[in-house]
């Protein structure tokens, strides 16, 4: 009947249905899972919760895991170390996830993920290529290299980096990224600028880097540091883009009032979470090992931070 089977007469249905509404039924989720001995359910480890970037994985993840029917316990970490990892993995499984999710945004992590014991198939998010287990994550490499031939497009002879903390895997390949565009256009590679993702740190990297009349072009390893680099430009005096070109990683929903609005790459949170959750589903069906391992693509987002270079 709750199930939808189709030989129950349709007033008969209406009459249970409305019984069901006036008692306030539950169906007992326990109980349904003992005798079909599926869960329904979803583990999610996760870390670094507070930053846009692993927030937003987890966001994509739920919604993905709704669309599916499954449902989704999350087990948040401050640290992405092998035990807590496999605590986090064991307090989940004692849960009767059918699955798990972890999001490892950091080197560390991909160790970690790889000493985990787990009866239940594991799919990393954000991991790298590298991964030991199935993985998804964006293209970061991908999205710097656009970043920086945009920038270098416009006619600047060069673009500077800020980068991010020391230890995350999105430092790394965006690094990279940006790195390979220079060297394949011929540029010069400038030193790099290092930030923790903060608002403030990109200020401080600003000022800096506003003390060099000569740059004319800077991709930040994400919005937020672009966001205090534009500060520490305006308070030097200077324009965006007429002096500076500014790019950011992430597209936040707050950059496009960025003054100026923020050119920047944008990850698609939404199709990772999806594609995070058709490997697992894959994996739990024992056919995940043609495709363990997915890149997303991002997208550049063009808005007012950059212009062409003005020769002087």
């Amino acid at each position: 009947m709750l199930n939808g089977a189709p030989h129950v007469r349709p007033d008969t249905r209406e009459r249970v249905l409305a019984a069901i509404r006036e008692l306030d039924y539950r169906p007992n989720s326990a109980a349904r899972a003992l005798v079909t001995r599926r869960s329904q359910t979803l583990g999610v480890v996760s870390f670094g919760s507070a930053l846009y970037g692993p927030a937003s994985m987890l966001d994509g993840i739920e919604q993905a895991a709704r669309s599916a029917g499954y449902f989704v316990s999350v087990a948040s970490l401050r640290s992405l170390d092998s035990r807590s990892v496999q605590e986090a993995v064991d307090r989940l499984r004692d849960q009767g996830v059918e699955g798990i999710v972890v999001i490892a945004p950091q080197i560390s992590a991909v160790s970690a993920v790889a000493k985990v014991s787990s009866a239940v198939p594991l799919v990393a998010v954000g991991s790298g290529s590298r991964s030991p287990v199935p993985m998804v994550a964006v293209d970061n490499e991908a999205g710097a290299l656009a970043a920086t031939r945009h920038l270098l497009d416009l006619d600047h002879e060069t673009v500077h980096h800020v980068a991010g903390p020391s230890g995350w895997l999105e430092t790394k390949t965006r690094e990279e990224g940006w790195r390979k565009a220079l060297e394949a256009a011929g540029a010069r590679v400038p030193q790099v600028q290092s930030g923790d993702w903060s608002a403030r740190s990109g200020y401080e990297a600003g000022l800096r880097i506003a003390e060099d009349r000569e740059v004319t072009a800077v991709f930040c390893a994400n919005d937020h540091m672009a966001l205090g680099l534009l500060r520490a430009f305006h308070e030097a005096g200077r324009s965006i883009p007429g002096d500076i070109s500014v790019v950011g990683f992430d597209d936040i929903p707050e950059a496009a009032y960025f003054a100026p609005p923020l050119t920047t790459v944008r990850q698609p949170f939404g199709e990772l979470g999806r594609r995070a959750l058709e490997l697992l589903v894959e994996e739990l069906a024992g056919v995940g090992h043609a495709r363990s391992h997915m890149l997303v693509s991002p997208e550049m987002v063009l808005r007012r931070s950059t212009g062409p270079a003005v020769r002087r």
